[in-house]
Parts: C-alpha cells; structure tokens; sequence
C-alpha cells in the first residue's frame, strides 16, 4: 500500500495566534470526513504537498498546518514565545477555529512529541495518534542526537563536529546556537546548513549518494536548524520524562507506533518504550526502513496505519 495520489487543498489561511504569530493551516480532502490533523517535524520543518497523500482524500478531512516560525507561517524564523506550551495552544485555537470537535493526530519525530504533548493536554478532543520514530524529547535523546548517531555515520558527524572551533567542540548545542542566532547572515547560514546536512545524511537506511553534507541556503534551512537548536536546549520545554508520566491521560485511545528498525535519528528504543507504557498502542517495527517518512516501507507502514483507524474515526 503506498500513498495515494496527489490533490490539492479546498481551503486556506493564516491564523494569528498572538505574540506576533500567524499560522498557515490547509484543509484538504472530503469536508465532511473525521478530521486528521498532520503535525510536523523538526520542530522547524514544516509541511509539504506530499504529506497531504498519506491520507484518502474520499474519507479524511485533511488539517496541515506549519508550526510557529516555519514553513508559511511567519515570521519565519522566529524562536520569540515559541515553546512546546505555545505550540500547543495554537493547536488548540487552530482546532476552534476550524469547527473541529475531535481529530485523529499523525506526527513523526518531532511531530510525535508535539502529538503527545497536545493530547495529553487535550485528550477530549483526540480520536487516536499514528506516530512514527518516537522522539520524547528527553536530554539523552537529544545528547544522541549531538553525538551518538556518529557511531553510524561518522562522516556525517565528522562534517557537523569539525564546522566548530576545536575549543567549542565540548557542548555543540550551545556553540550552534550562538551561531544560529547571530543576525548576520554570514554567521548563521553556515552553521544553519551544516546542522541540516548533518540530520540529512543520518535520516535513511541508503544514504542519499552525496551524503547530505552541503545543502542549499534559505529561509526553511535557517528555521529547522535554529528552532530544532532552540528546543534542544531547552529540552523541548518539557520536564523529565513529562510525555510517560501523563501518558495515562491518553492510555485509553487507540495508536499505532511506526517505527523504521535502523533509525538513526531516533533510536526503536523510544518507541518501544512508549508501546510497552500505552495498553492501546500497537507498535509496528518496520524491518528495512531508518527515518525517514518517505522511505518506501515506512510510507506503505504509515498509510496503513491510518486506513486501519478509519472504523474508529467516528465517534
């Protein structure tokens, strides 16, 4: 089962959210359908066309929306009141202001966090998750991230490692943020491409020919690497092990947990952790696939997982 073919949105906008904040929200697919909210990664990616055709357009309706400072949400960039606590009060008044009673939600990575995160605080209104390469956000997940995933690509990490000065090299996040967060573009371009070449070349089980290691200059370049650098450090603004210990809050909801077994980036040891503290969750280990959502087996996985939630999508 792979995804279904390409369709556009029947709706748009921006919503302000406050703090200088607007949100750009599409809606696709049957606007009478139970409602699946896609929620990115990142934090800083954004969304794309492509992930619209994870869904059956004839049965969904459709919500993807960018996050706070990314994608067409503007200002682009921005990590001013941008915290997990935000994120998910926007949610909340995208939700509203959609006419949206309850919505299955759909994350990967970062995306998985901020799903949580929302229905743990808003669990009235979810009908069930489909989640993918679990990342709870949690500092030896995030210290993996900065080192560990050179022990399975070290030339990617030699490229992220060495862009630092040998004397900064001892607490990377802090000498990228200072980087990232310099106004001038001269300083925090550099650093924003090479912090995501580095996820790039780590984020499949085939590394792309050219590794990831140089990529191009932009707007959604600057945004993933500053506002993944900005939640990093702050631990994604969650306190230890929050995400486990309200997990009872949503135990009773149904989940599927797809999880590439060679993903490098966020390790199966998460997802198998959170399956084994959630009585509803079914966790499907995906043999040949890493991170990445558009790897083949974890497209067919992910589309699936969201065609078995159509006969608990009503409710």
């Amino acid at each position: 089962m792979d995804v279904f073919p390409p369709f556009e949105p029947h709706a748009s906008g921006r919503l302000d959210v406050g703090d200088g904040h607007s949100l750009y929200w599409e809606v696709s697919g049957n606007p009478s359908g139970p409602v699946v909210a896609f929620v990115h990664g990142g934090p800083g990616a954004g969304t794309a066309p492509a992930y619209r055709r994870f869904f059956d357009p004839g049965f969904w309706r459709i919500v993807l929306f960018d996050q706070r400072g990314c994608g067409r949400s503007r200002p682009i960039s921005s990590i001013v009141a941008n915290t997990t606590a935000h994120l998910v009060a926007d949610m909340e008044a995208l939700r509203i202001h959609l006419g949206v009673e309850h919505w299955l939600l759909f994350g990967g990575s970062w995306g998985s966090t901020l799903a949580l995160a929302y229905g743990e605080a808003f669990p009235q209104h979810c009908t069930g998750f489909v989640l993918r390469g679990v990342f709870l956000c949690r500092r030896h997940e995030v210290e993996w991230f900065l080192s560990g995933m050179g022990h399975f690509f070290p030339e990617a990490w030699r490229r992220f490692i060495g862009f630092l000065p040998v004397i900064e090299r001892g607490d990377p996040l802090t000498a990228y943020m200072n980087r990232l967060n310099d106004p001038d573009p001269s300083v925090h371009m550099p650093a924003a491409k090479v912090w995501c070449g580095y996820e790039e070349a780590c984020a499949r089980l085939l590394p792309r020919n050219d590794g990831g290691g140089e990529l191009e200059g932009g707007p959604g370049v600057l945004a993933m690497a500053r506002i993944e650098a900005h939640y990093m450090i702050h631990d994604g603004f969650l306190e230890p092990d929050q995400l486990l210990a309200e997990l009872p809050r949503i135990a009773h909801l149904p989940a599927t947990i797809v999880q590439g077994r060679y993903d490098v980036i966020c390790p199966p040891a998460t997802a198998e952790e959170l399956a084994l503290a959630w009585p509803g969750a079914r966790l499907k280990m995906v043999a040949d696939a890493g991170h990445s959502a558009m790897e083949p087996s974890i497209r067919a996985a992910l589309v699936e997982a969201v065609e078995d939630m159509k006969t608990l999508a009503r409710r």
